[in-house]
């Protein structure tokens, strides 16, 4: 069959970002014998004429669409995507009669809202590879599910999680935001965070690649498609079980240095080794899951660490000459005005680093967070949470919490508040010929000259 596969992601911020999980799609249908088309809203400048106008061309018999974000959980300057989502859907339903199909980690979260919302044919929530090959494989038969949403059954493992078909149009228009190519390590998260949607989205057990297959990925990105950059797109890279070193190992196995970033997890198992051998393979940045600013609030979202432990990983990086890049979101459980002031000077204190922070936490089924808060009459079990719900400590005037975040950080140009702020720069930046991770770009000692 034709399957025509759109990435339907507009989000900018803090960086564009490939859509690897489409091309990680596209590889298993191209493997079970399809012909495969991949398209990007984004790459296309979001016109609907230009789809419209592929999908004419193609004339595939099936559209599938991934959605990786419902909005932008951006409580000071709020964007919503799901609305051009189902404007892709009607306007490739007037000029073509192919079966759509929703996806993506985005439409797994609120998959009947979504649907319904959006006007297309089916959903699949859930791991979309083995759902996807079924159901085109039953299509060609004309046959399908009676049940408009369809769930993901067994979880890939090992070397069933495969290499992405990474495309070659869409690849060079991500590059030339930052030469940012990104790689999948492992799949699940382990962490009891209440606000976070990975274990719900990707079960609770790590899922881990042969590191060979991820090396072999990465040389792919760098050499075929000139990338100068990875992005490990893990939710935590460094497992606390290890399994991170393994990717390392082989790296270093093979003589391999090139540069990378990913996400990293504070950790009392992260050690100066450790870090050694990240920056000896490549590393040249990293963005540090802290999430909240006190010993008070870290307990309150559910993280195993306290702020100590933030400021020591941080000191591990910084010491290797590592770019640091932090998040914090501000009104969680127990956060109170004393933590709130208690936390704009923690993260104040870190040295070279850059700190994002947001307003409020957007509440998400199949957390602890929206149970704890349907418990406090926040929300109730029939809140339509596709229109953004935050949570703020009761008590705590949003009002107040805002003016308290621009004052607090006004004068620190490393503190982004609200974390959008320097958006257009940092596109400017990149079209300017910086690549690389943004945390590089925002601290002064950092400064390097555009790429030529």
């Amino acid at each position: 069959m034709k399957i025509l596969l759109i990435a339907s992601n507009t989000a900018m911020t803090p960086y564009p970002v490939y859509p690897l999980g489409l091309s990680m799609v596209a590889r298993a249908l191209l493997d079970a014998d399809h012909t495969v088309k991949q398209l990007d809203f984004l790459e296309q400048e979001k016109s609907l004429a230009a789809l419209q106008k592929e999908a004419k061309t193609f004339s595939p018999d099936i559209v599938g669409i991934s959605i990786r974000n419902i909005d932008n959980v951006n409580l000071v300057n709020e964007q919503r995507y799901i609305d051009a989502v189902g404007d892709i859907v009607a306007s490739l339903k007037k000029i073509t009669p192919a079966t759509i199909i929703l996806g993506g980690a985005g439409f797994s979260i609120l998959p009947r809202e979504i649907l319904k919302a959006t006007g297309a044919d089916y959903g699949i929530s859930g791991e979309g590879e083995k759902a996807m090959v079924d159901f085109c494989q039953n299509a060609a038969k004309n046959i399908y599910p009676q049940e408009k949403i369809i769930f993901g059954g067994k979880n890939l493992t090992g070397k069933e999680i495969s290499s992405a078909a990474y495309d070659e149009r869409i690849m060079q228009f991500y590059l030339k935001s930052g030469q940012m190519a990104g790689v999948q390590t492992k799949r699940g998260c382990a962490y009891g965070c209440i606000y976070c949607t990975y274990p719900f989205l990707e079960g609770n057990t790590l899922r881990v690649r042969d590191a060979a297959e991820v090396v072999k990925d990465m040389k792919h990105l760098f050499e075929a498609h000139k990338a100068g950059y990875i992005f490990f797109t893990d939710s935590v890279f460094n497992d606390d079980e290890g399994f991170y070193l393994n990717i390392l190992h082989e790296m270093e196995r093979q003589k391999m240095v090139i540069p990378w970033t990913a996400f990293i997890k504070p950790s009392r198992f992260l050690d100066v080794r450790a870090v050694e051998l990240m920056k000896a393979t490549g590393l040249k940045a990293v963005e540090i899951g802290a999430d909240a600013a006190t010993d008070i609030t870290l307990k309150g979202i559910g993280k195993d660490f306290d702020f100590d432990e933030v400021r020591r990983t941080n000191d591990l990086f910084g010491g290797q000459g590592i770019a640091c890049a932090h998040y914090y979101m501000f009104g969680g459980p127990g956060e109170t005005k004393e933590t709130v002031l208690e936390g704009i000077e923690n993260i104040k204190s870190l040295n070279k680093a850059v700190s994002f922070m947001f307003m409020g936490i957007r509440i998400l089924p199949g957390t602890g967070l929206y149970d704890l808060a349907i418990k406090e009459k926040i929300i109730t079990g029939q809140t339509d949470l596709l229109v953004p719900v935050y949570y703020v400590a009761p008590g705590l005037d949003k009002a107040w919490l805002e003016t308290t975040l621009t004052e607090g950080f006004k004068h620190n140009r490393n503190c982004i508040f609200p974390p959008d702020k320097l958006e257009s720069s940092l596109q400017f930046l990149h079209k300017m010929g910086y690549s690389g991770s943004l945390w590089e770009m925002l601290l002064a000692e950092r400064k390097r000259k555009p790429r030529s």
